[in-house]
């Protein structure tokens, strides 16, 4: 199928995607569903960021607040206590490394935007926090959209669409132009793989993504061992590697352009496979 590489501006340069993106994630988190507790010490989060460098990450994403199904909220203060030292560290030790910060409060945005980051990823997609457009609009960075049906604690309790697909598209393809008339110059969109969708909504997802072309934005896919994989497969997260791997070579042939990952190295050599399939079919 023929991909379209919308594009954005990133520290004054063009980014196209002709070649898909990984972006790391390095989560500051006690509780989060995989790496709960592995990065709250700067030490050990650095050694995750180094390694994914190392491994040909494209950029980091970094996050202080678990979104996974039922977990609560923890404020803005201790989020930014989380990921003030982490985020300063990294843009210290890489600063060239594009680095996105995974918020949905503006005012923790603000802070990291003063400390350096590149991109605001926000699992809301401005729901949460009605400050947070105009912040990343003054900022002038690309921002990610993401579809969430109710909050982290409540998303899971019984999501219910008419057509998960053509609700999911309408949201986004509205919430994107809010989006740009508010400010934001430059908007990537992430259907939001398992926050408020059933086992069969993401697979629904999946399949049809393709048709999030019609966006004209980029299309982030964050499905790195979550629970979508591991039910099909009953597996825990642990083992859901090898379907990880499986369902990002699925979306690469279907259109995305950024694929947010725990692990760098398999998601790289799913990107370089892909590309030289792609690249055989042209010549």
């Amino acid at each position: 199928m023929q991909v379209v590489s919308p594009s954005i501006s990133l520290r004054g340069s063009l980014v196209s995607f002709h070649q898909p993106w990984v972006l790391g994630i390095v989560n500051v988190t006690p509780d989060s569903f995989h790496d709960g507790g592995k990065n709250l010490d700067l030490d050990h989060a650095m050694h995750t960021a180094d390694t994914m460098i190392a491994q040909g990450a494209d950029a980091l994403d970094v996050g202080a607040q678990s979104t996974r199904p039922g977990a609560p909220q923890v404020g803005a203060e201790e989020e930014w206590r989380r990921l003030e030292p982490v985020l300063r560290a990294i843009r210290s030790d890489h600063p060239h490394v594009p680095l996105s910060v995974d918020t949905y409060h503006a005012s923790v945005a603000a802070r990291a935007i003063h400390a350096g980051v590149d991109i605001i990823n926000d699992v809301s997609g401005g729901e949460a926090d009605l400050r947070m457009w105009p912040v990343v609009a003054e900022a002038g960075l690309p921002y990610i959209l993401m579809h969430m049906q109710g909050t982290p604690e409540t998303m899971q309790n019984n999501p219910t669409y008419d057509d998960v697909v053509t609700n999911v598209l309408t949201h986004l393809t509205s919430q994107r132009e809010a989006a740009l008339e508010a400010g934001i110059s430059d908007v990537m969109v992430d259907v939001g793989f398992g926050f408020g969708k059933t086992v069969a909504h993401n697979f629904a997802l999946l399949r049809e993504l393709e048709v999030f072309q019609r966006i004209g934005a980029p299309i982030l896919v964050g499905i790195s061992r979550k629970s979508m994989i591991q039910r099909v497969l009953e597996v825990d997260s642990e083992h859901a590697l090898n379907g990880t791997t499986a369902l990002h070579a699925w979306a690469l042939e279907r259109g995305a352009h950024v694929l947010r990952v725990h692990d760098v190295l398999e998601a790289r050599q799913a990107v370089l496979l892909h590309q030289a399939m792609t690249t055989s079919q042209a010549s």
